[in-house]
């Protein structure tokens, strides 16, 4: 018969605030990195032009996006557009931080995926606040067919969100597990 896997220790109090550290560290470096690339293409591109990097593949491009993820709402003519959008960001990171604080430590890949998305979604927060709307400019296509563009807060956003999904589904013990 095997021995029983020994319960996980309690995590001190200074390896708590080392991995709190590290979970805003994550973050810091997203929204800086976001506000950086952002205010490069800004500087460097007038909006509504393109910049090719890979033919046929990769663009820079400099557009607005006033609505929402994806674009959803960018075309609507809402009154209080900017507020509503603004007010959808902040609830949207409210419960980010609500599902963080309910994390244990051992939970490093959902709390990276959650410092990803939080420094996304602060990255595109600022702008919305700042500007009424959020610049996007990577532009991937293939022949004819175009993704929504991006920037990279919403390229931390997915990253976040699949580092999450990951957790969930292929690393946290579930209940139907064996016990």
């Amino acid at each position: 018969m095997l021995p029983e896997p020994a319960e996980p220790r309690p995590m001190s109090t200074a390896a708590a605030a080392i991995h709190a550290r590290q979970f805003w560290w994550v973050t810091a470096v997203l929204v800086a990195a976001d506000q950086i690339t952002k205010a490069l293409v800004n500087a460097t591109i007038t909006l509504y032009d393109t910049t090719t990097v890979i033919p046929g593949m990769l663009d820079l491009v400099h557009v607005r996006n006033e609505g929402v993820a994806f674009g959803l709402l960018n075309s609507a003519n809402l009154p209080y557009k900017a507020v509503v959008t603004t007010t959808l960001a902040v609830v949207a990171l409210l419960g980010i931080a609500f599902y963080a604080r309910q994390l244990s430590h051992r939970e490093w890949v959902a709390r990276l995926g959650l410092a990803c998305i939080l420094g996304g979604a602060l990255g595109n927060l600022i702008d919305r606040v700042r500007q009424g709307y959020v610049l996007d400019f990577v532009d991937v296509y293939w022949k004819s067919w175009h993704f929504w563009a991006f920037n990279v807060a919403d390229a931390s956003i997915t990253i976040g969100a699949i580092l999450v999904f990951i957790d969930l589904i292929l690393v946290r013990p579930h209940a139907s597990d064996p016990v």
